[in-house]
């Protein structure tokens, strides 16, 4: 827009420039859906073909089993199939198996009825029930007993449940998405988890990868959190600088997804406004984005854009553990000797002085 003036300078009108921004908005509505399913975000190859494979199960009622590290999201994996399928306007339940006692699972899965022992004063509906119509998860599930085993595995065959204390059983019409920390095969080696119920949930596996299998979700995956965190908080946070970003994609992430996260939130804690800088992350994050560097295959080296993103704490961690030794030092990056020197004096690091004699 501008203003336009006559001879005296007088506003006498006003030109407006209109632009057709329709394909741009298109564009990047389908580039959002493309690394995004449901709440899920990510765009690299594993996380694509993932987002495939939930979008092929979902309309079916087999039943899934999704194995991953602790915090890869495999609740979201089964909130995003529950949400996909024709059962999505039933309920979601969730389970986590391993929270609740041996004594209490039981009912809390099946349900009792009054009198079945001390202390059940009225008939108990369980969590089967509460899911009827829709999708029940089964988290944490191979630390279910042998026991509740059995009865889950009849649950799966006969899509029948039998409340505790109960002569009949009850019909159930469910979906079953089961997940587990460990692999279960390992479990069944070790007889701790019975290998015909392991069948009946494994129909369609699902493996989620670590985060530190996919670095090219990072930069993805911190935005969309501090996009929701500014939105929860309504704090003036634009995005990250290079630096922060530089060190979330260095470092191994031992919590996955979910320590990212905390990470961004903690993060917003030490930021009042603009961009997350490097120093406002939790600093075994600023100090071990450099040590994971030198704990990977050194015949891979670094990347130029990887060599200039070591910030000045890693940097100097990474030479003390050298003992100041450039070459070694230089050897542990996978950069040569004059690079080390030329990020030592953008940094202004300056090794100690030896004691002389």
């Amino acid at each position: 827009t501008t203003v336009l003036r006559g001879g005296g300078r007088e506003p006498e009108g006003g030109l407006v420039v209109f632009r057709d921004v329709s394909e741009l908005a298109r564009l990047r509505r389908d580039l959002n859906e493309r690394y995004r399913l449901h709440n899920l975000v990510g765009k690299s190859k594993p996380m694509q073909e993932i987002f495939r494979l939930i979008e092929q199960v979902a309309d079916s009622d087999a039943s899934v089993l999704i194995e991953g590290e602790t915090g890869t999201g495999k609740e979201l994996v089964a909130r995003a199939i529950h949400h996909l399928s024709p059962r999505s306007g039933s309920p979601f339940v969730a389970v986590n198996c391993a929270a609740l006692p041996e004594s209490l699972l039981e009912s809390e899965l099946f349900g009792h009825v009054r009198g079945a022992f001390t202390g059940a004063l009225r008939d108990k509906v369980g969590r089967f029930e509460a899911a009827s119509g829709g999708t029940i998860l089964l988290d944490e599930i191979g630390e279910i007993p042998p026991t509740i085993q059995v009865k889950l595995l009849r649950v799966l065959q006969e899509h029948r449940i039998e409340r505790v204390g109960a002569e009949n059983g009850t019909r159930v019409d469910i979906r079953v998405i089961a997940a587990a920390n460990q692999p279960l095969a390992g479990l069944v080696g070790q007889r701790r988890f019975r290998e015909d119920l392991l069948y009946r949930l494994r129909v369609v596996p699902i493996t989620l990868p670590p985060l530190r299998e996919r670095r090219d979700d990072v930069p993805l995956l911190a935005q969309h959190f501090v996009e929701r965190i500014r939105r929860r908080t309504a704090r003036p946070i634009t995005g990250l600088e290079n630096g922060a970003l530089g060190a979330l994609v260095d470092y191994d992430w031992p919590g996955n997804v979910r320590q990212l996260e905390n990470a961004i939130e903690y993060a917003f804690v030490k930021a009042y406004e603009g961009e997350l800088a490097r120093e406002h992350l939790p600093p075994e994050i600023q100090d071990g984005a450099a040590t994971a560097i030198t704990r990977r295959d050194s015949s891979r080296g670094l990347s130029g854009r990887s060599r200039a993103r070591i910030g000045r704490r890693g940097l100097q961690q990474v030479l003390k553990d050298a003992s100041w030794n450039i070459s070694r030092a230089a050897r542990r990056l996978g950069i040569s000797r004059t690079t080390l020197y030329t990020r030592m004096r953008e940094l202004e690091i300056v090794p100690p002085e030896r004691p002389t004699d």
